[in-house]
This record gives C-alpha cells, structure tokens and sequence, in this order.
C-alpha cells in the first residue's frame, strides 16, 4: 500500500466517524519516525475512544497486525501508529494546549553556534 492510499484511507475513516478538524502533516525530513502526522479531533473521551477502535479496526483489515495504540485509557489524548504514518486524536482543549500542528510545521532551522 502507497503512503498516499493509506493517508486517504485514514483520513476517509475518521471523517465517517464524525472526527473534527483532520489535518495531515508532512513529516519527511523531519522525522525518522514516520513520513506523515495525521491529527484530529474528537468531541469527548469516548469519542476519541472510539475513532481509535474504528481506525484500529480499518487497518488491522488491511493487514496491520498489531497496531500499537497508546494513551486509550484516558482518551485525552490518543496516538495510533500505522507504521509510516502517526496518528494524534484529542479532546480539542488537549489539542490546543500541545499543538503539535504548529511545532511540527516550522522549518528546520540549522543550529548556530553559540561561541
């Protein structure tokens, strides 16, 4: 599967279970970790909760076995990796308090030296 088929089919999963504000992050060169960052938001903890299961559901279909998920507990905040593609849903106030849309889309700056 391309990393744009998996990107639509992401995204197309949380737009149906109703998730808000879906952005796409384009992570390469910027992280080793994955090539893009999906965030979205859900409307409360059980909301969250379940556009996690939904997403955990359409990939394990598509043969991602397993998918590591982290933070479902309390559904403030949950991460979903699908391998090259991270997946961030929030409660929208835990959203604005981290959000990662604006520190992950600066420009990379070389580093100067400081003597």
């Amino acid at each position: 599967m391309t990393l744009s088929s998996l990107e639509r089919l992401i995204i197309s999963a949380l737009d149906q279970n109703k998730a808000e504000n879906i952005v796409s992050l384009d992570l390469t060169g910027k992280s080793d970790v994955a090539d893009r960052m999906i965030v979205a938001s859900g409307t409360s903890n059980r909301h969250v909760a379940s556009l996690a299961d939904h997403l955990v559901d359409a990939l394990k279909k598509l043969g991602f076995n397993p998918v590591p998920v982290e933070g479902q507990d309390g559904s403030e905040w949950v991460l979903v990796d699908a391998g090259d593609i991270i997946v961030h849903l929030f409660k929208p106030e835990t959203r604005a308090r981290y959000n990662l849309e604006k520190m992950w889309s600066v420009d990379s700056k070389p580093l100067e030296a400081a003597f």
